[in-house]
């Protein structure tokens, strides 16, 4: 079975940081595309950093460029999501996505593989 667990969200400061994981299991992230993407209270779900494993493109939202960092571990199979300097806009559920396609990919329906989440709450 294909699963995408993702861990390492809690309640932080503002300006504290956090390091998101996505566990894969049932396939291996080498040649795919990988996505986080998030949702925040009445908003709709959002690109938040890509990376095309096969092209070696990234992909950062501009709210978000400077702050933080995708990156993954193949031997571990998990993609991180490293955040620092967070603000309270950056509260949100945030899910990790993945597809065969190699390439970078910039929208949340081109991603197959999905997690379930994780909350992430910025305070004041």
């Amino acid at each position: 079975e294909v699963q995408l667990v993702e861990s390492g969200g809690g309640l932080v400061q503002a300006g504290g940081s956090l390091r998101l994981s996505c566990a894969a299991s049932g396939f291996t992230f080498d040649d795919y595309a990988i996505g986080w993407f998030r949702q925040a209270p009445g908003k709709e779900r959002e690109g938040v950093s890509c990376m095309g494993s096969s092209d070696g493109r990234t992909y950062y939202a501009d709210s978000v460029k400077g702050r933080f960092t995708i990156s993954s571990d193949s031997a571990k199979n998990t993609v991180y999501l490293q955040m620092n300097s967070l603000k309270p806009e950056d509260t949100a559920v945030y899910y990790c996505a993945a597809d065969p396609r190699g390439i970078l990919l910039f929208n949340l329906g081109e991603y197959r593989y999905w997690g379930q989440g994780t909350q992430v709450t910025v305070s004041s």
